[in-house]
């Protein structure tokens, strides 16, 4: 099969180091006008050598005295900024950026969007508003908090508990991400997952925004609306979401301040509660993960990462970016949707695709894999799903629906 053409690059625009490896980030850019090298580890020059990919060897273990080599080399090739794509390269484009744009700040700034703890603070000097949290660093932390939070809701002997989330302090998402009831739970949680924070549990709606900045404003914003966190997404959002996108907007502009972002991508997560109070869960400087790149381009037609590498590129004009840009919710074609499967049997020898999915019209495609082995893994915390469905359709009621009714399908038999 034929390499496609790559799209001829535009000397006077920037040239952006891509951090971490990513297909379709680097796909994504060889139709782009932008120069671009890929910083990975060793066992990606195979690849980009055959493939002809501008690469540069990297580990991205722990920041060490080592760290500023790779700035420096990327400022002797004449790069312009670091793009992180995934959590573990957020602290390094933070630690380089700060090297290539001459702004010691934007380490700190990379510190804040990674530590979960230190987030979460930084956020409430700002104003946000954010649930009870803390750290802990062993399992007695852990009861002590539980009972706290629960105390605190006057709840009497007998009622059930209210109850509370630990996550890993700069892990992606739902990685180590656990919920507890019951001061028994705390016993299942190993050794080697403290410190972790802690959190009260937050009853709401809770939706993740994907938000594009150039000069401190906001240049496309999307929300993407959960319908079982960590199994399924779609977007544009149903119109009871997309009503609260004024003070959603408002929250991404109290987030940019307070964190003091002056261009990049911010992928954030909120609840609405009951009463419409908005409060903040988290923020990642990165591409979000559930392929919403992905459904964004399937909705909207424009490519996602490009638009990050916009967002990121000190030598984008306003004009560009903004020429770039569809108009949200009333530019998309459709609703695009995903869903992540994990089996629901502790045994299984097949992958099959329910009819009832299968000849749904809404379905488009899969990537899901045949079992490597018989013995399902018992889920984790949320787990990793074991590929993703993929949908597409008009009406954001019936996918919603749609993406809910997979929940109780086998996919593995």
């Amino acid at each position: 099969m034929a390499e496609p053409a790559k799209t001829p690059k535009d000397p006077e625009k920037g040239y952006v180091a891509l951090l971490g490896w990513s297909l379709s980030a680097i796909e994504a850019l060889d139709r782009f006008d932008r120069r671009y090298v890929v910083v990975a580890p060793d066992w990606a020059e195979e690849y980009c050598t055959e493939h002809d990919i501008p690469y540069l060897p990297w580990n991205f273990e722990r920041l060490n005295d080592r760290s500023l080599e790779i700035a420096e080399t990327l400022r002797e090739k004449g790069v312009d900024v670091a793009i992180p794509l995934f959590e573990e390269t957020v602290e390094w484009a933070g630690a380089i950026n700060a090297v290539l744009l001459n702004n010691p700040r934007l380490f700190g700034q990379a510190m804040l969007l990674r530590d979960k703890a230190l987030m979460k603070r930084r956020a409430q000097l700002g104003g946000i508003r954010v649930g009870i949290f803390e750290e802990a660093h062993d399992r007695e932390d852990v009861i002590r908090f539980l009972r706290r939070v629960n105390q605190t809701l006057l709840k009497l002997d007998g009622d059930p508990n209210d109850p509370i989330h630990l996550k890993a302090f700069d892990k992606a998402g739902c990685l180590g991400h656990r919920v507890i009831r019951t001061p028994d739970e705390v016993d299942s949680i190993p050794d080697e997952e403290f410190p972790v924070l802690m959190e009260s549990h937050l009853d709401g709606w809770e939706f993740a925004v994907e938000a594009w900045i150039h000069n401190g404003k906001i240049k496309f914003l999307n929300i993407s609306e959960y319908v079982t966190l960590g199994y399924s997404v779609f977007v544009p959002a149903t119109p009871e979401l997309e009503k609260y996108r004024p003070q959603i907007t408002a929250q991404i502009e109290k987030l940019i301040k307070t964190f003091d972002i002056d261009f990049g991508f911010v992928h954030p997560e909120y609840f609405v509660t009951n009463d419409g109070e908005m409060y903040f869960g988290e923020v990642a400087y990165r591409p979000p993960g559930f392929k919403v790149f992905e459904l964004l381009e399937r909705a909207y037609g424009f490519n996602a990462y490009q638009a990050l590498v916009l967002s990121f590129d000190p030598k984008t004009t306003e004009e560009e970016i903004d020429a770039f840009f569809p108009r949200e919710v009333v530019d998309a074609a459709g609703v695009a949707g995903c869903f992540g499967v994990y089996p629901r049997r502790r045994v299984v020898s097949n992958l099959e695709i329910p009819e009832v999915t299968a000849d749904d019209d809404y379905y488009e495609t899969n990537d899901l894999a045949p079992p490597l082995e018989e013995t399902v893994t018992k889920r984790t915390a949320f787990g990793t799903h074991w590929g993703l469905l993929y949908f597409f359709g008009e009406d954001p009621y019936r996918m919603r629906d749609l993406l809910k009714s997979q929940e109780e399908l086998d996919f593995y038999v």
